[in-house]
Order: C-alpha cells, then structure tokens, then sequence
C-alpha cells in the first residue's frame, strides 16, 4: 500500500469510504496518471461529472483528485479536489477561457537562462502569474556555467522581483543547487516554470541523480529549446519533495490576475496610490500626475509602468473583451485630440 501522505495529501474530513484520494501524476488528454493507496494507476474522467451542467475543474498536475478504484483497467475520476495553488494561463486555444498548468504546489520556479533566453519582461510575467497562484515564486538563472559574470542579470532580476530569491544555478557543475535546499523539503512540491530550452529538464535530472527526462540542445543562433517535456509531470525527488515539470510556454497570456499585478508591481502600485490633479486622470498626458511626476524624476522607471499597464489590459481584455475594446477606442482618441492639440499650439493657431 502507498502511503498518499508522502505526496503531500491531507486526508479530507468525512471521507466516502467509496472513493479514493489520489494524486495527478501527469496528464494525457482526458486519460491520467494518478498515485493512490494501490500505488499507481490510470484514470478516466467521469463524463457526468465533468461535462454535465455542474462540471468542476478538469484535473492537471498536482490535483488531488477522488476515484472509483478499478483493479484492471482505468480507474474513473469522479471529483477534483479544492486546490490551495493553481498556476492559470489563458488558454492558446481561443474561445476556451483559463488553462490550469499545476495545482497544489508550495513554490513556483522560474526559469530563464543566463544566454540569450534572458528577458525582464518575460519574468515580469512570470512573476504576475505566479503571485497569482497563491504560492511564493522563487526566480532561477539557469546554465551560469555558460556566462562569465552574470552580476547585472542578477541585480536587474532583483529590482523587478522585490521579495522574491533570486538564484544563479548551474545543472552541468551543480553551482547554486545547494540553495534549493530549503524549497525542496519532505512533502512540499515546487513548479518548474519556463519557455522551453531554459534547462528545466536538465534541472529535474539534477535534483533526481538521473536521467529522469530527455535533454535537447539549443540552437546557438537564438538560443531556442526543442521542446523536451511534452505534458506537466509530477515526480517524487530522492529528498522527499516532488516536482512538477511543465512543457515549455511560449504563449503566457493573462487571465484574472488582480492580486498578482498587485504584489508583482508593488512599486507601481504604491505611485498609483498617490493623488493626481483629477480625480479621473488617466495617467497619459494629463498635468498634476503622479505617475508621469514619478516617470520623469526617475523614481519609477518608465518600463516598469510600460510593463504593468500591457499586462493590465491584457488581464482587462481576457475578462471582458468588448470593454476593452470600448476603453481602447476611447484612449485612441484621447490620444489622437491630444496630438491635434499639441499641433496647433506648435503652429500658433487657436485651440
């Protein structure tokens, strides 16, 4: 018998005794891997349960799910259990809403590699999702063995991620592993998150002291990965503490992220707190703003606001599409009527 409180579960309160609790390994299409009482097991969704008109979340990595137990065959999933962290992306299918990437995990790592793959905006949106989830992101600089100094990505990474650890590692020499140490305790799970070719795979054979997953090379000319990880995987390290490895996302886009905007911008959020002129301002070009004031003292670097109002009605336009679309009409043409302004007053004509 498998002890399910190894992987992390807390038996549920007043339990069917005609159900089990398990664990989503891995998710293939509608069919999952899952560990239970019985050790490991493949399972089918329970068609009533999840597409009748009280459907509940569809399981991905790291859910803790309920199960009719069948001995030879597929066992079926008849329930998904509350969640404490989600990852959630917009789905890159269109019309399909919000994509659960992993559940039920303590820490999200952020990977991007110390070549070409580095981009601060990319992290910010990271950071945003991840704030999101309810769990506490960490930020790894993956391959330090192929940059000679990475002291300026480490401080830039910083000043983006305030209280967040920011930890230049290296899976080929092992530099940096040790300060993992603290994350990957008995019974916690961490995510690994990233665009593919960042090393997470190299990572997990790492922390395993195996090879637990197929490494690809990057192409040199632009430092892309070959996708390696082909569906998210949970897996149980040597220490006690599990993993869930996620394919490389190209496509990261924002769902509802009010209170990871919030924690992942803090600096531009405590501006906007500041009182403007107008009560109404708009923080674009009118007089008296506190956010073009804090832009132009260079309190506030003007990428950082670039970055948090692109993710912002990015955010706007996945919860209601048709008003963000009214709010960008209206914002063109106070843009437009601003130009014409700033024309006349330059040709000396009347306004």
């Amino acid at each position: 018998m498998t002890d399910l409180t190894i992987y992390g579960y807390q038996p549920i309160e007043d339990p069917d005794p005609a159900f089990l609790p398990a664990r989503v390994t891995a998710v293939h299409r509608e069919r999952c891997e899952l560990i239970c009482a019985h050790g490991p097991v493949f399972g089918r969704l329970k068609t009533g349960a999840y597409y009748g008109p009280e459907a509940v979340d569809f399981p991905t990595a790291g859910d803790f799910v309920l199960l009719q137990y069948v001995g030879h065959g597929d066992s079926i999933i008849t329930k998904t259990l509350p969640r404490r962290s989600v990852f959630l992306r917009r789905d890159p299918t269109p019309g399909r809403g919000e994509q659960a990437v992993a559940a039920n995990f303590d820490t999200c790592f952020l990977m991007t590699s110390l070549n070409q793959n580095f981009r601060l905006a990319r992290l910010e949106r990271y950071l945003t999702l991840a704030w999101q989830s309810g769990a506490q992101p960490v930020i790894l600089l993956t391959k330090s063995d192929l940059v000679e100094d990475f002291t300026e990505q480490i401080e830039c990474a910083g000043e983006i991620a305030m209280g967040v650890e920011v930890i230049a590692l290296s899976a080929v020499t092992g530099y940096g592993l040790q300060r993992l140490a603290p994350y990957l305790q008995p019974g916690k799970t961490v995510v690994f998150l990233g665009s593919s070719g960042v090393g997470k795979s190299s990572l997990l054979n790492a922390l395993m002291g195996e090879a637990a997953m197929a490494v690809q090379e990057i192409r040199g000319e632009d430092s892309r990965g070959r996708h390696t990880t082909t569906h998210r995987q949970l897996f149980l390290l040597p220490s006690g503490a599990m993993v869930i490895d996620t394919p490389g996302m190209r496509e990261l886009g924002m769902w509802d992220v009010s209170t990871g905007l919030g924690a992942a911008f803090a600096d531009v959020e405590e501006v906007l707190a500041r009182p403007c002129r107008f009560n109404d301002c708009k923080h674009g070009t009118e007089p008296g703003c506190a956010v073009l004031a804090a832009i132009h003292s260079g309190e506030l670097p003007a990428e950082r606001w670039e970055g948090y109002t692109k993710l912002k009605r990015e955010a706007r336009w996945s919860d209601d599409p048709e008003g963000a679309l009214r709010e960008k009409w209206a914002r063109n043409k106070a843009i437009a009527q601003w130009s014409r302004l700033q024309k006349n007053k330059k040709k000396g004509g009347k306004i």
